[in-house]
């Protein structure tokens, strides 16, 4: 029985593989707001049941790791060090994310996420949804990690990163629509990831910081006061 649910399994992966791939290159070949849910079943050999089965909206087409991108950022960002700041967490994951969709295949990569996400406005707000709800979920454990800090400054710490991403994601994309040397924007990508994730890790430290210095001076007032 277990191997025949692996079978079973391998199957699903294999077709929503397939699915999201035939649905990739139409995007890639007229654009995504171009492109029915009845032409990616078409394309994909499959019914278009089938298709709704894997992906209910057409958005989740392209947004179907959506939430693996989001559990990972939440992940890192809950299992980090008790010295490291959520963009030092991030880190790996930003890099990480650079390196995967600029070495994907050319023509996939022209009809996935970062490029789509830049050259269709009705995808791009559900883009934008989505980074909503990953900042959200960041501030959520940023909350729960670090108790002291005001709500309303960890969700603008969490919303400042969420920016850095999804400005990155917006480069990517945009150099692969233009055929940019991908190599020489890979590059770049990762210096200025870092050099946004320092920023954000010293803003980090001086609200800790700043959070301190208040517990400390309610501290001495509780002392003093008669």
């Amino acid at each position: 029985m277990t191997e025949t649910m692996g079978r079973r399994e391998r199957k699903k992966r294999e077709i929503r593989e397939r699915i999201a791939n035939a649905a990739a290159r139409l995007f890639a070949e007229q654009g995504y707001d171009a492109v029915s849910m009845v032409a990616v079943a078409v394309a994909a050999g499959v019914a278009e049941q089938t298709v709704y089965n894997h992906f209910p909206t057409k958005p989740d087409l392209v947004l179907d790791l959506a939430d693996e991108m989001l559990e990972s950022a939440r992940r890192a960002v809950a299992d980090r060090g008790p010295l490291a700041t959520p963009a030092d967490a991030l880190r790996l994951v930003v890099h990480g994310d650079i390196d995967h969709f600029v070495t994907e295949d050319p023509l996939l990569a022209r009809g996935e996420y970062p490029a789509q996400s830049v050259e269709s406005e009705v995808l791009r707000r559900y883009a934008l949804h989505f980074r909503d709800e990953q900042a959200e979920a960041l501030a959520e454990v940023i909350r729960d990690t670090d108790p002291e800090l005001n709500p309303l400054v960890v969700r603008a710490h969490a919303s400042a990163l969420v920016t850095v991403l999804q400005a990155i994601t917006d480069r990517v994309g945009a150099a692969i629509l233009s055929g940019s040397d991908l190599d020489s924007v890979t590059e770049a990508l990762h210096r200025d990831a870092d050099v946004a994730l320092a920023d954000a890790a010293a803003n980090f430290r001086a609200a800790k910081a700043r959070a301190a210095e208040a517990r400390a001076a309610e501290a001495r007032a509780a002392e003093v006061a008669p």
